[in-house]
């Protein structure tokens, strides 16, 4: 359903109704469908929740509504439209940058959170600034060919390149300006909550020794290297990135799965 959130509106999905909520943010452009296959596993064990952030997907705010407050509003509102007062949080990529600042935030919501292949700074020389406004459908192509590198996978790589362009070049481009304008980079060492960090071992977008960075850095985290994965193992490696979530659960709550 679309949830009103800033004056604009957001497209957010429900699957399963577990005893432990789980909130995800796609990264970048990448809609909910980000999620979409490990959500699929994890509904008998968990309720999770997803939804296109500004400038993704089905989501109705203008290039010029996207901040990293508003990304961060935004994030409470669906929180708050689903009745959630706590959960375990998710973001990947950029998405993880997001989350970060949430948690900052307001550390109470969230009883955990998982990172994947996170993000946590942006620089304004980044390419895809530049090349999503001068040539969006080609820059997306060749991003797509560099976060999957994983065989057998074009289907994936199609399904990816479908869901990044559907946003607005202009968009894309502000997702990733409004981070390196506003210089954000959160001290990592300040989360106070239980972190997995999951990571693909041949990200040539975000460098394991990213991940390796993060997992220092944050006190009580847990870091799962996923051999011969890319940049989204939540596309072209559900089974272990569910695998590490739901494992790190039972860590975390004592029981086992």
């Amino acid at each position: 359903m679309f949830v009103p959130a800033g004056g604009y509106l957001l497209n957010t999905v429900e699957f399963g109704a577990g005893p432990d909520t789980f909130v995800a943010h796609g990264g970048w452009v990448g809609s909910w469908e980000l999620w979409q296959q490990p959500f699929q596993l994890m509904q008998d064990r968990w309720r999770c929740i997803g939804y296109d952030h500004r400038g993704s997907g089905a989501s109705t705010a203008p290039p010029t509504a996207i901040t990293p407050e508003g990304l961060v509003d935004d994030l409470f509102t669906v929180l708050d439209s689903f009745g959630v007062e706590r959960c375990v949080l998710a973001g990947e990529s950029l998405g993880a940058l997001t989350c970060v600042l949430a948690i900052e935030r307001d550390p109470s919501r969230f009883a955990g959170l998982v990172l994947v292949d996170g993000s946590y700074t942006v620089k304004m020389d980044t390419p895809l600034i530049a090349g999503s406004r001068s040539n969006f459908p080609g820059t997306v192509h060749g991003f797509v060919d560099r976060c999957i590198p994983e065989p057998n996978s074009e289907h994936l790589r199609r399904w990816a390149r479908q869901i990044l362009l559907r946003a607005e070049p202009e968009a894309a481009a502000r997702l990733l300006e409004c981070h390196a304008e506003a210089n954000v980079a959160p001290d990592l060492s300040a989360i106070r909550v239980p972190t997995l960090i999951i990571h693909g071992e041949l990200d040539a977008i975000i460098p394991l020794a990213v991940a390796e960075m993060a997992a220092r850095a944050i006190a009580d985290s847990k870091l799962v290297v996923i051999p011969g994965a890319g940049h989204v193992p939540t596309m072209t490696r559900p089974e272990e990135v569910v695998a590490a979530i739901n494992g790190w659960r039972a860590l975390m709550s004592g029981r086992e799965d």
